[in-house]
């Protein structure tokens, strides 16, 4: 019996192939969000121990240590807005990210189902073949004991 080969086998394995290496990017850029992620909450965790720490004090010792925290609280904002930004920028990435890994998969599954149609098909002529080819030997066979 021959040994079944699908001309679009290279494209499906190319597909496969780019598929996995969406995938493999798709996990990469979710790592970072979830870095950004991590950063933000560190920042915004901070600001708020510092606050904490500061209506726990005494009204005296605490207007000083607020006027410092009022002007270095700026430069944390800025810190806080451009983590922020970063995460929409990384998220907005994400989903095309994923619309591109389920455009491959798709394309990827409907050439692995022309595939599989192709093999059914190979196996269905194969086996008439090897039908008709065993019909031709019981006819010769029965002719040869007729004679």
């Amino acid at each position: 019996m021959k040994r079944f080969v699908w001309r679009l086998q290279r494209v499906l394995d190319i597909k496969t192939k780019e598929e996995q290496v969406k995938k493999v990017e798709l996990v990469k850029l979710t790592e970072k969000i979830a870095q950004t992620r991590s950063k933000l909450l560190t920042q915004k965790r901070i600001l708020d121990n510092i606050i904490d720490d500061l209506t726990g004090q005494h009204p005296k010792k605490r207007l000083s240590k607020q006027e410092f925290f009022l002007r270095c609280s700026v430069t944390n904002d800025e810190v806080i807005k451009e983590l922020k930004e970063k995460l929409s920028k990384l998220e907005s990435a994400q989903k095309q990210k994923i619309a591109e890994v389920l455009k491959a998969r798709r394309f990827k599954e409907g050439l692995e189902k022309l595939r599989a149609q192709a093999k059914a098909r190979f196996i269905k002529e194969q086996e008439k073949l090897e039908q008709k080819e065993l019909d031709e030997r019981a006819t010769v066979s029965f002719a040869r004991k007729l004679n």
